[in-house]
């Protein structure tokens, strides 16, 4: 598959290299950005970038690797993930480092990412998941014009009965006319 490479003014987001292991370690280390996610020791978080590359070279794209244009510095995620259980359509996510909060980073992320995803796979429609907690990326889901339905809220089902985390919002954007 071919590399991709989406630049915004301040962004790239790229495929995964070994010197991103360190930082993201280091990001899922704060609590700050960890606090609706499910802990992950070390070996989980290098399984998750060995998933990524998996799935770009398999797919074609992944949540791919974020870093800011002007300091080359890492400082998360952003990007799409293929169909995959239990959901049937292409999903987006984001992470990013706590210091890089609020400044517009994540929504100028994932903006590109759609509009790769409209343009690049033909998708008629892109989902989102959260927990209902996760005010900051729900928020984010409906300023990118994304709508929640109630009926397709679930328990994901990586989480066990009792987890506080398991109870997800789903939201759906569909293709601009």
């Amino acid at each position: 598959m071919t590399a991709v490479k989406i630049e915004t003014e301040r962004l790239t987001l790229r495929e995964w290299r070994d010197d991103d292991r360190d930082p993201f370690w280091g990001m899922m280390q704060d609590q700050e950005v960890i606090r609706h996610l499910p802990k992950r020791d070390r070996s989980d978080c290098d399984r998750l970038i060995d998933h990524q590359i998996e799935w770009q070279a398999g797919h074609g794209y992944c949540l791919w690797a974020m870093e800011l244009n002007a300091e080359k510095r890492f400082i998360g995620f952003c990007g799409m993930l293929p169909p995959h259980d239990p959901f049937v359509e292409i999903e987006i996510g984001w992470r990013l480092a706590h210091a890089d909060w609020g400044k517009g980073y994540a929504r100028e992320g994932a903006e590109a990412c759609l509009d790769w995803a409209w343009r690049e796979l033909g998708a008629a429609s892109v989902i989102a998941v959260t927990v209902p907690e996760n005010t900051r990326s729900w928020g984010l889901m409906l300023r990118l014009g994304m709508t929640c339905n109630p009926q397709e809220d679930f328990d994901h089902p990586d989480l066990p009965e009792g987890d506080p985390l398991r109870r997800h919002r789903l939201y759906r954007i569909d293709r601009p006319q």
